[in-house]
């Protein structure tokens, strides 16, 4: 990790220098004695972390934290002998308050806040990215299968070849063994005594209620008799994850993720509607597309 010490005081400043050295795999990767100083070195050099005091002359800790807005905010572990200023670290989401003089084992719990924070961002990075790729996946092979059905149907779309309760398997070009045609690309509703398909490309995710499954279509909600597990096995995995016990998620209607407690994060989708995305689930979605 690599961290920017930022206090007025040298005395101050070798105190943290010295509890950082017995950190493993830290780098000091330079000192600022004033709020400007700080703003145009994290600016360069982009830590990880900045150990930051509150009260300095010309710029304080939380000025430095104004001028870095729209930029690079690094993690903030502040360092300050007063106390009152407690409440406006938590207001910009720093990783700890530490009291001046400075205790060792104090130090220390924060720092580790501090790798596990900068841990969890790091894999959150990672599943983003990953999501963004498989993104780009499903909608190159969405792509080359409707192009395959309109050449080989004339523009005829649709045609099932296997039906599994309510969950119905759409063919590929040859009738068989493409990977789109192993996946369903419609399922049947059964509602209000009528019969109708929902394409599984309209579906923006999917919720379990024990042996039902809601489908959740921009606004509107069917529900069909279906174990969100079976479901799963009938949905191309390119497309759909499982992201909870009970939720999957069209990855083309995530929006972003945003990290929340003990390692779990919150998916966006594009409507805005927020769903819980698990750990156990997180390293199934990496696994499912071989990362």
């Amino acid at each position: 990790m690599r961290v920017l010490i930022v206090d007025d005081e040298s005395l101050a400043r070798q105190r943290v220098r010295r509890l950082l050295q017995s950190e493993a795999d830290v780098e000091v990767v330079g000192e600022a004695g004033s709020g400007h100083e700080a703003v145009a070195l994290i600016r360069e050099l982009r830590p990880d972390l900045v150990c930051l005091d509150v009260q300095m002359p010309g710029l304080d800790g939380f000025g430095v934290l104004r001028e870095l807005d729209g930029g690079h905010v690094p993690m903030v572990l502040f360092v300050t002998a007063y106390d009152e200023h407690a409440q406006r670290a938590f207001d910009v989401h720093a990783v700890d308050y530490v009291l001046k003089p400075v205790d060792e084992d104090r130090f220390k719990a924060a720092f580790d806040k501090a790798r596990k924070q900068r841990a969890n961002a790091v894999a959150a990075e990672r599943l983003g990215e990953l999501l963004e790729t498989v993104r780009r996946l499903a909608d190159g092979s969405a792509a080359m299968a409707e192009a395959r059905a309109d050449v080989a149907g004339g523009g005829m779309r649709g045609g099932f070849a296997t039906v599994h309760g309510n969950v119905s398997a759409a063919p590929g070009a040859n009738g068989a063994g493409s990977a789109s045609g192993r996946f369903a690309s419609r399922i049947l509703v059964k509602q209000d005594g009528r019969m109708f398909f929902v394409k599984t490309t309209d579906i923006d995710w999917i919720e379990a209620d024990r042996n039902y499954v809601r489908l959740h279509v921009g606004k509107t909600a069917h529900t069909i008799r279906e174990r969100i597990g079976h479901l799963e096995d009938t949905l191309d995995p390119r497309v759909f994850a499982r992201i909870h016990r009970s939720t999957i998620v069209n990855l083309n209607r995530v929006r972003e993720m945003q990290q929340w407690f003990s390692g779990d994060y919150v998916v966006i989708l594009e409507d805005g509607t927020r769903l819980r995305l698990s750990r156990h689930y997180r390293d199934r979605v990496e696994k499912q597309v071989g990362v």
